[in-house]
């Protein structure tokens, strides 16, 4: 049985996001999403997510590109001098990998995440990161205590299929950068298990992250096997908004086209694909 969670990343990001996000659940194949807790619309996502409990809500984990959930004086190895967390991975990676990065102080401030997302009354579905950072070693480790904690039962393994591309015109540094992001995640699916913590067989959307439109999409659905696979999407419905904020380059309105197009639906039902969110893979 192909069985699929369409997880929309950055709820509560901004405004356009969480519209989007909501939009692509009840007009669309969105089951899943993820909050970040210490984003700017964080209590419009909490307020929306309230009001849509069949939408499988997980924790976002940041570390990177936004506020604390703590008092940036207490995780003083996370922030600079604002007490904002760095603005790309490279940027943390490069702390954390020269070991300048204290390791309590990523616990404390992921432990106030998940317990502020818990506080605002969410069932907390499953645990994914801001630029995958919870597959790191070290993290992983963390965040697999974390889930045990809290009762959290599932996790993302950000682990595209080497080389899938769906048609998408990837540069060569995207294409490395999925390598060795896949690479990581295999090895934090092996932890993830042996702690009986449930992660789906199949992720998809790294490599077309950002600009998951229909013909790319429609060739993920066509290629599903059978067992649960994710599908990470980043739906908005203001591009020129969000634009403004975050030089991403993301494509957010085709993505919620992609995600509410009629032939999307059409093709997963054509394919015997079963919607679920991380909430169906209990152990």
């Amino acid at each position: 049985m192909k069985q699929l969670i369409v997880n929309a990343d950055d709820f509560g990001l901004h405004p356009a996001v969480n519209r989007a996000v909501i939009a692509g659940h009840t007009g669309g194949c969105i089951t899943s999403t993820s909050i970040m807790p210490g984003a700017a619309a964080f209590a419009d996502a909490a307020l929306l997510a309230g009001n849509h409990p069949s939408l499988g809500i997980g924790v976002h984990l940041t570390l990177v590109g936004e506020r604390p959930v703590t008092d940036p004086a207490a995780i003083p190895t996370l922030v600079d001098s604002d007490g904002r967390f760095p603005g790309q991975y490279p940027a943390f990676l490069a702390r954390y990998l020269r070991g300048r990065v204290n390791r309590d102080e990523i616990r404390a401030e992921l432990t106030a995440q998940i317990a502020k997302t818990a506080a605002a009354g969410i069932a907390i579905t499953h645990l994914d990161s801001h630029q995958h950072l919870h597959v790191l070693p070290g993290i992983i480790d963390i965040v697999l205590d974390l889930a045990a904690e809290f009762g959290i039962k599932a996790l993302r393994i950000p682990a595209e299929p080497r080389f899938f591309s769906g048609g998408y015109p990837y540069t060569a540094g995207r294409f490395l950068g999925r390598f060795g992001l896949s690479s990581l995640a295999s090895l934090a699916r092996g932890k993830a298990r042996r702690r009986g913590i449930a992660v789906p067989d199949h992720f998809f959307g790294m490599l077309a992250g950002g600009n998951m439109r229909q013909q790319y999409l429609l060739a993920i659905l066509d290629r599903l096997s059978d067992g649960v696979s994710e599908i990470m999407v980043h739906p908005g419905d203001d591009d020129a908004a969000l634009g403004a904020l975050y030089g991403w380059g993301y494509r957010w309105r085709d993505e919620l086209a992609a995600l509410t197009g009629d032939e999307t639906l059409r093709r997963l039902e054509a394919n015997g694909i079963r919607l679920i969110s991380f909430r169906e893979l209990g152990p």
